[in-house]
């Protein structure tokens, strides 16, 4: 019997477990079911309580420099153009750890050469998609796409929104919820807004663009600028394109857009200079009432695939990751160390997929559209600073980065320790 723990999917969570199980000193193996890792995406946020992950794990500011930059800014801004909420990020807000707005595909393949260099190349095994998995009294056998069986000691799920180890541990889920937004994502090369590493989401809860550099400035002051352009839309027919993911032109959705020029903002001419653009749905899961079965258990995407709005899924596979590492560290790796990783993250997690859903930190946008249709003189008016900061104060403490609880925590898994086997 083997004593592998099984991963099935090398995204950024499969990978970040398999350097944790390393760490920890537990045998793994990654199962991908792509041929070959390609990096895919665009721009995405790793909140402070990750990147203290990150370099618990040895990646350091520099590596996150190679293929982000850090964040120094959130604000949101209302249809006129005018600031809303406002706040330093990272660092300048006076976490212990930054914050970083990254390529996603650069940032996978980097947790992916790490994984290669520290436990060599056969510990991902490509071309190889779990489609399912059958309890045995000594671990878990698992069914992979080949037809092949294999053997080991725990399997952990993180095979994404589209996971077969969900579907076979919650056979009677809901199909993928789509609320009835649109997402058109893409990168420019563009002069950084504000302070020059600011996130920004401007317009209203269903009709906003949300700009963020991912990459330094060059010589001449332009950064990598990645843009997502929303729209919500009538969604009672379900979504009707073939696939969840395509390219798209430019010109089939910039037209909605047209009107969102200002004095320090001009989204047609950002857009028009766009290298890219990809159209999907925004969607996420109804959250089910247990992660785990057995010797069983999803993590990242598969265990609560989100709405975008908090920036705050990766952060999440991340931190999932590090859960589970640090309860087989207390429980040997055992179903009983997933059922505490269970016990942990599946109620509070769940929650944020609600709230998440509900907008998000973007929540904002809609209590201002409700008070004055995202237009007003004095933003003091119509939403009171003290109401703007609870809101974005409660937000941040279900999704655990409150910088007071996170500065003061302790370290997920200290430094040189080992899990039993």
């Amino acid at each position: 019997m083997t004593q592998d723990v099984l991963i099935a999917g090398g995204g950024i969570g499969g990978l970040t477990l398999a350097l944790t199980l390393h760490q920890i000193g537990v045998p793994c193996r990654v199962l991908e079911a792509s041929r070959e890792m390609r990096p895919l995406g665009v721009g995405i946020n790793i909140q402070p309580n990750a990147v203290r992950e990150l370099h618990d794990l040895g990646i350091t500011n520099a590596d996150l420099d190679r293929v982000g930059v850090q964040a120094r800014e959130w604000a949101l801004v209302g249809l006129n153009g005018k600031e809303v909420y406002a706040e330093p990020r990272g660092l300048e807000a006076g976490y212990r750890w930054p914050q970083y707005a990254v390529h996603r595909g650069e940032l996978h393949m980097m947790l992916y050469e790490k994984v290669l260099e520290r436990l060599g190349a056969e510990a991902v095994q490509t071309n190889t998609k779990v489609v399912g998995y059958a309890q045995k009294a000594d671990g878990v056998s698992v069914q992979v796409s080949s037809g092949e069986t294999l053997a080991g000691k725990l399997l952990i799920g993180a095979d994404g929104i589209h996971s077969a180890v969900r579907a076979q541990m919650h056979p009677t889920q809901p199909p993928i919820h789509w609320g009835g937004a649109i997402m058109w994502r893409g990168t420019a090369r563009a002069k950084p807004l504000r302070t020059g590493s600011s996130f920004v989401g401007l317009g209203t809860h269903r009709h906003r663009m949300v700009i963020y550099p991912i990459s330094a400035p060059d010589e001449t002051g332009h950064a990598l600028v990645n843009w997502i352009a929303e729209m919500t839309v009538d969604n009672n027919d379900g979504w009707q394109q073939e696939g969840w993911f395509r390219e798209v032109l430019i010109r089939d959705f910039a037209h909605n857009f047209k009107d969102f020029r200002y004095d320090w903002l001009d989204v047609p001419a950002m857009l028009a200079q766009a290298d890219c653009a990809y159209e999907n749905p925004m969607i996420d899961r109804d959250p089910v009432d247990t992660w785990v079965d057995g010797a069983v258990a999803l993590m990242g995407d598969a265990a609560h695939a989100m709405y975008p709005t908090g920036s705050n899924g990766a952060s999440q596979a991340i931190v999932d990751a590090r859960v589970m590492g640090a309860k087989f560290l207390e429980f040997g790796v055992t179903p009983e160390a997933l059922a505490a990783y269970d016990q942990a993250l599946c109620g509070p997690i769940s929650e944020v997929v609600l709230r998440n859903r509900g907008a998000g930190p973007f929540g904002l946008l809609n209590i201002l559209d409700e008070r004055c249709g995202g237009v007003f003189d004095t933003i003091d008016d119509v939403i009171p600073e003290q109401e703007r900061q609870d809101f974005m104060a409660k937000y941040k403490a279900a999704a655990g980065f409150a910088m007071g609880q996170l500065n003061a925590a302790s370290s997920t898994i200290p430094k040189g320790a080992t899990a039993p086997l």
